[in-house]
C-alpha cells in the first residue's frame, strides 16, 4: 500500500452517488496540471468499480487501488490526459 503523501490531493467523495463521485473527480482534473497524482476515495461497491473505469476510459492512469482501514475503495490516479 502506498504511504501516506502530505503532498498529494486527497478527494474525498465519501458519501457521494455515483455519478456525481466520478463528475467532482474529472472536475478537479480537468483544472490539474498533467501528472499530478492524487487520491480519490469513494464508498464500496458500486463507486469503487466505476469511477477507476471511468476514469481509465479518459485516458487517467490508476497507479494503485486499494481498501482503507474504513472499508473504502482508495485509488491513487495520475493525470495523463486532458479533457
Amino acid at each position: 500500500m502506498t504511504q501516506p503523501d502530505s503532498n498529494r490531493p486527497v478527494l474525498d467523495y465519501r458519501g457521494v452517488t455515483c455519478p456525481y463521485n466520478y463528475v467532482k473527480a474529472k472536475l478537479y482534473l480537468e483544472e490539474a496540471d498533467m501528472g499530478v497524482v492524487v487520491e480519490i476515495i469513494v464508498d464500496a461497491g458500486e463507486p469503487e468499480r466505476n469511477v477507476p473505469q471511468s476514469l481509465e476510459r479518459d485516458g487517467q492512469a490508476i497507479l494503485e487501488r486499494f481498501t482503507g482501514e474504513d472499508g473504502r475503495a482508495h485509488f491513487i490516479v495520475q493525470k495523463n490526459a486532458e479533457y
